[in-house]
């Protein structure tokens, strides 16, 4: 190649890698801008409800006419109902991950076509799962309740954790497996003493995503969850949430009770912000025991 050939080829590299490099520095830009502008919005909006008693009171008689009361009843079902269905899926998540990738080897047929249907219930709207939800409801005699929305949720954040952990633990070194089992480690000692060791970071990033779209979601619960005034005092009461409550009271003529719909909204980010923080303090103090 001659020398100008060469220094046609470079300056092409270099065009490139500028391109992309500029292209990589929008997409953040667009994302962390797009993320300052809705949570800025919906905080603005909120702000002429946003009190004390917003947050620490039930509603009262006339609250969605715009009187007294606040969204406490929303806020204790929502974090119930989120961690509820969180802990259910979970429990049913990490086994199967482990199994896919410990018990049964990439090729497996099994592991295959269980991926795949994780896959498609990933992309099933939640109105599926809360109509699904409340056939279950109907044939086992059960009202709208904690405990039908807690299941309903759960189903749809089971193929999120299960995916999200499974692509995880598939990172794990082979050779650390190997290790371990040369050692005299049973596979479920490998399991449960190594790979969940090296995935901790990676696991709780799944359960907080998951945690993130079930505490968010309206259409799974809109028929099995309910919605009451009151704080539930059992599994069997209905159940608000933070998601419904913003739909209820947006769909409101009077400005007022507009304004509660933000600022429902202002506390939901602010819960899911606080879980993230949170779950990133977990992730760096585990992050040391990941063999790299």
């Amino acid at each position: 190649m001659t020398g100008k050939g060469l220094n046609g080829t470079l300056k092409k590299r270099k065009r490139t890698e500028v391109f992309f490099k500029a292209l990589m520095i929008g997409s953040t830009a667009l994302v962390i801008g797009s993320l300052l502008i809705i949570v800025a919005t919906i905080v603005w909006k909120s702000l002429p409800a946003l009190s004390l008693a917003m947050v620490t009171q039930t509603p009262r008689g006339g609250f969605y006419l715009g009187r007294e009361g606040g969204i406490l009843n929303a806020i204790i079902g929502s974090l119930e109902l989120g961690l509820g269905a969180t802990a259910l899926a979970f429990v049913l998540s990490l086994p199967l991950a482990l199994y896919l990738n410990l018990y049964k080897g990439r090729g497996s047929r099994k592991a295959i076509w269980t991926r795949f249907s994780l896959d498609v219930l990933w992309g099933v709207p939640s109105i599926v799962y809360g109509a699904f939800g409340f056939l279950v409801m109907m044939f086992l005699g059960l009202r709208a309740s904690l405990l039908a929305g807690i299941m309903t949720v759960a189903l749809l954040e089971f193929p999120i954790m299960s995916r999200a952990i499974d692509e995880v633990v598939r990172l794990v070194p082979k050779d650390l497996r190997d290790a371990s089992h040369s050692l005299g480690a049973t596979r479920f000692e490998t399991a449960t003493r190594v790979v969940v060791r090296q995935c901790v970071p990676g696991i709780l990033t799944a359960v907080l995503m998951a945690f993130g779209r079930g505490i968010g979601d309206a259409a799974s619960v809109l028929f099995t969850a309910g919605f009451t005034d009151r704080v539930p005092s059992s599994l069997l009461d209905p159940a608000a949430t933070l998601p419904l409550a913003i739909f209820f009271q947006l769909g409101s003529p009077l400005p007022e009770v507009q304004q509660r719909a933000y600022a429902s909204a202002a506390v939901l980010i602010l819960i899911i912000l606080a879980t993230s923080a949170a779950g990133r303090l977990i992730t760096r103090r585990y992050r040391k025991n990941v063999v790299k």
